[in-house]
């Protein structure tokens, strides 16, 4: 059986170049939504345009973001305050949001939320 670094290395992510950035670019400003959902779910979104579709009018594109490991902290930490318990819901199960924001979501109106939060602690101390 192969090793997750073993198969990334058969593997290998394609370049991100400057071509990409720019195509990255276009498409957030696209008036679909669901396009602007996959630049919010892409790695190589650089960190401008994660905060300008962090502030979309459409909660899917926010929640992409909110869910993208790729997201800056500060971001995230803008995003535990949006009004969608959608969003929140996000920032609570992402991987790589900051203690702080985890203990404001810990005390979040939405029950589903809290709920999401108590999960995430339970699974990390398993």
């Amino acid at each position: 059986m192969l090793t997750p670094e073993q198969v990334s290395a058969l593997h290998p992510s394609p370049e991100v170049t400057e071509s990409k950035i720019r195509r990255l670019r276009l498409l957030a400003r696209h008036e679909n939504p669901k396009i602007r959902e996959s630049v919010a779910s892409s790695y190589s979104t650089p960190d401008d345009l994660f905060a300008v579709l962090a502030v979309d009018p459409d909660e899917g594109v926010r929640s992409c973001v909110a869910r993208n490991e790729a997201t800056p902290c500060d971001i995230l930490r803008e995003l535990a305050s949006d009004p969608s318990e959608k969003v929140r819901g996000w920032v609570a199960v992402n991987y790589f949001v900051p203690a702080d924001v985890m203990e404001k979501l810990a005390g979040d109106r939405s029950k589903t939320v809290r709920s999401l939060v108590k999960w995430k602690g339970e699974l990390a101390s398993a």
